[in-house]
């Protein structure tokens, strides 16, 4: 199966830090390698795909940047879909159609995530 197309959502934006909080993270970022990152006072080691979104994100906190951080979700067209779902393109834009398998347009095209097959597949399995 190819790869399907990307989408963004549930985005959310921070506001620029202060100047002040600006200089000291830009000094901090400067002067060592070592990210650190506590929850609920325990020190915890990021993936390495984590750490780098992380030090981007402070980066650019660091450059007065505001920041906007969102999900990257995966879209299929609907022979990717129907090729997931172990159907036949008709009967899967006849299930997009009439609204059992949600679906989003992207001009006149359908594409629709891999989520939406997956609860369609749950529920005929429930029906069994």
């Amino acid at each position: 199966m190819s790869a399907g197309t990307s989408s963004y959502s549930h985005a959310r934006t921070f506001e620029a830090l202060s100047e002040k909080d600006t200089a000291r993270l830009n000094r901090a970022l400067a002067e060592s390698d070592d990210i650190t990152v506590f929850v609920n006072g325990t020190a915890l080691r990021l993936p390495e795909g984590a750490q780098a979104a992380l030090l981007e994100v402070l980066t650019r906190f660091a450059r007065g940047e505001a920041v906007t951080i969102g999900t990257s979700e995966t879209l299929l067209n609907t022979s990717q879909a129907a090729q997931m779902a172990g159907i036949s393109n008709s009967y899967l834009r006849k299930l997009a159609d009439s609204g059992q398998i949600e679906v989003e347009y992207r001009g006149t095209h359908r594409r629709i995530r891999p989520a939406a097959i997956q609860a369609w597949l749950n529920s005929r399995e429930a029906q069994d």
